[in-house]
């Protein structure tokens, strides 16, 4: 999505040749015009989706613009608190962040997944995979068909596609960087 990559060229910063920082227009601030034309391209390249899975927080707005496109289906995410949920009826997965550099055990309520959802999966970044990996998981143990992944800003030379990719999995990145060099990202 060349809107994308040209608010990255002219906006985002990178810390140490590895961390892009997009927080006044991705993840803590929102251009809410870009999220909007985010959500409507997911939804182009994944009409036939009946549920997005996305894990708090910095997915939930990129999947609301993704549903308000697809007429307002069900939106799922996984909460990194379990003591939020008071019963054990959940599907659960441990997410390593390579931001954080902490591990969270991430949860959905079994009544919110079944194996008739069809599902896209929606995260603002793909670095390593993990937290992709984690609610594929999660889909996998309900069941559910996971019919594609939507990420807006993918860190093509962390290699976390080919571990998603390689499940079969199709992931549709908006802003592919394949690469750093002094703290300028480099785009396929």
């Amino acid at each position: 999505m060349e809107r994308l990559i040209n608010k990255i060229r002219e906006e985002a910063y990178v810390i140490d040749n590895r961390i892009v920082k997009v927080d006044h227009f991705i993840n803590h601030m929102l251009d809410t015009d870009l999220v909007f034309a985010i959500g409507k391209e997911f939804s182009e390249k994944f009409p036939n989706t009946t549920k997005i899975l996305t894990i708090e927080a910095s997915g939930i707005a990129f999947a609301v613009a993704t549903a308000f496109h697809l007429n307002h289906i069900p939106i799922v995410f996984a909460r990194k608190n379990a003591s939020l949920i008071t019963n054990n009826n959940v599907y659960s997965s441990k997410v390593f962040s390579f931001t954080k550099q902490t591990e969270s055990n991430v949860i959905v309520s079994k009544e919110f997944l079944t194996k008739d959802d069809k599902i896209l999966i929606i995260d603002d970044f793909l670095a390593m995979g993990n937290a992709l990996e984690g609610l594929i998981s999660i889909a996998d143990q309900a069941g559910s068909e996971v019919i594609g992944v939507g990420v807006v800003i993918e860190k093509g030379f962390q290699k976390g596609r080919d571990k998603i990719s390689g499940r079969g999995f199709e992931i549709h990145s908006l802003a592919n960087i394949i690469g750093i060099e002094n703290n300028i990202p480099i785009f396929r």
